[in-house]
Parts: C-alpha cells; sequence; structure tokens
C-alpha cells in the first residue's frame, strides 16, 4: 500500500511539472512576439528620428551659408583692397624717385651764375670796406702816435749825420729783415692814383731835402705829405753822407714799402708809412 502511495505521488509530481513546462513554453511563445516588436520599435523608429533631426539640419544651413557668404565677402573686399595698396605704394615710390631726380638735377646756370656774381660783389663790397676801416684805423693809430711822440726834427745836413750815423749796420746781411720776416706790413697803405703820382722809380728824391725827425729811435722823413719811417739800417758799405748826395726812391714790392738808393740796386730798406 504504501508502494501504491508514493507511486501516485510520484505520477502527480511528474503529471504536475509537465503541465508546468507546456505552460511556460506558451507563455514564451506569447511573451515573444512583443519583444521582437520591442526590439524592431528602435530600429524603426531611427529613420523617424532621423527624419527628424534634417529639418534641424536644414534650419542650421541658412545660417552657416550666411557666414560663409561673410566670410568670402571679407576675402572678396580684401583681394580687391590690395591692387589698390599696391597702386598707391607704387605711386609712392615713383614720386619719391621723382623727387630725388629733381634733388640729383644740376640748377639752372644762369641762375647760379647771377649768384655767384651777386655773392662776388657783396664780397667784394666786404673787402673794400674792411680795407678802409683798416685805413682809418692806420691813420687813427698814426696820429695818435704822431701826437704821442716828441720828434727831434733835424732839418740841415750836419743835424741830420749824427741821426743817420746812429742807424748804420755792422752788418746788413743779418740785421736786415723783409717785411715778411717782421710778420707783414701794418701800416699805411697809400691809394694808388696818389703813389702813381708822387712814388715809385721815376720819382726820385735826396732825403737832405726833407725834413727828418727820430720818433721812438727810428728816423723818419717826410715827402708829399707822408712821413717815412726807415726800420731798417743801412747797409754798412754805403757812402757816409748817402743821404744827401744818392737819389732814391720810394717802391711798393712783395707787400710792402721800400726806400731804394739807385747807386745801390737790389738792395732795400723796410720803411713804414704815416700820415699826419
Amino acid at each position: 500500500m504504501k508502494r501504491i502511495g508514493i507511486i501516485s505521488t510520484a505520477v502527480l509530481f511528474a503529471a504536475f511539472g509537465f503541465t508546468a513546462s507546456v505552460r511556460a513554453q506558451e507563455h514564451d511563445k506569447d511573451a515573444s512576439p512583443e519583444k521582437h516588436q520591442e526590439e524592431a520599435k528602435p530600429e524603426k523608429e531611427r529613420p523617424k528620428q532621423d527624419k527628424a533631426a534634417k529639418p534641424e539640419q536644414r534650419e542650421n544651413q541658412p545660417e552657416q551659408r550666411h557666414d560663409q557668404d561673410k566670410q568670402n565677402d571679407k576675402q572678396n573686399k580684401e583681394e580687391m583692397s590690395r591692387p589698390d595698396q599696391q597702386q598707391d605704394r607704387e605711386r609712392a615710390a615713383q614720386q619719391e624717385n621723382q623727387r630725388q631726380e629733381q634733388d640729383k638735377a644740376p640748377k639752372h646756370e644762369p641762375q647760379k651764375d647771377e649768384d655767384q656774381r651777386r655773392n662776388d660783389q657783396r664780397q667784394g663790397q666786404r673787402d673794400d670796406q674792411r680795407r678802409n676801416d683798416q685805413d682809418r684805423d692806420d691813420q687813427q693809430r698814426m696820429q695818435r702816435d704822431n701826437r704821442s711822440s716828441q720828434p727831434e726834427q733835424h732839418g740841415g745836413a750836419g743835424e741830420q749825420q749824427s741821426t743817420w750815423q746812429e742807424h748804420r749796420a755792422r752788418n746788413w746781411q743779418s740785421e736786415h729783415r723783409s717785411w715778411q720776416q717782421r710778420g707783414g706790413y701794418h701800416g699805411y697803405h697809400i691809394p694808388d692814383d696818389r703813389f702813381r703820382a708822387s712814388f715809385g722809380e721815376a720819382h726820385r728824391f735826396r732825403i737832405v731835402s726833407f725834413p727828418v725827425v727820430v720818433v721812438e729811435g727810428f728816423p723818419r722823413f717826410q715827402a708829399d705829405g707822408f712821413w717815412f719811417a726807415v726800420v731798417d739800417p743801412w747797409p754798412e758799405y754805403w757812402a757816409d753822407n748817402w743821404y744827401e748826395t744818392d737819389d732814391c726812391y720810394v717802391d711798393y714790392y712783395n707787400g710792402g714799402y721800400y726806400l731804394n738808393d739807385v747807386r745801390y740796386p737790389g738792395v732795400r730798406l723796410a720803411i713804414n708809412v704815416f700820415v699826419n
């Protein structure tokens, strides 16, 4: 009896298990279409989503085209402006070259000659004025020297003899000095017309016929309104009375005045000219 009960119980359990297995299979069959539908839904819905995204892309495309148009316009403007800038630079360079060529070009010769002539004329006027001022200053200085000095006048031959003997050289070659050696002539300049009319080799004289004075240790003689101071000693080989017997003349040589004795050509005594 126990074995029969056990078998019955086993048969019941087996029947129950089979029934449960069948139901489970049926449930799986029923659920699989839904599952397949759910898995298939995303594939069907993707095109819709893609299609839904296309309008957004279409909405962004005008903005992108607008930005692209702006960039193209900017590039076109830059490209259009480049030739103008290049032309401006070329024009500026051409103008600079023209200016440099004009600077290098020689000035108009007639104008240059006229300017040079005017400059020379002004320079000549300044030189004349400077010489006149120098002559005036020399005259004033010599007048002051004449007024301040107390000359010893020796008119006769006997009086002049002692004066000239004191200025005789012992060695004229070593004691003589020209005006160049003295630093140049700075005395009074006799006007050319006065000099040609009264002096030069054609106008000879004897010193004894003129008044002679001693000023600052040097003998002076007066001729035709001018005083001549003999600053050189006379040569030791001249005659003792040369100032009485020899013909002399005043000459202008190498920038200064000199006294010449006709008997001794080539010997020049430096003399300075003064006016009253």
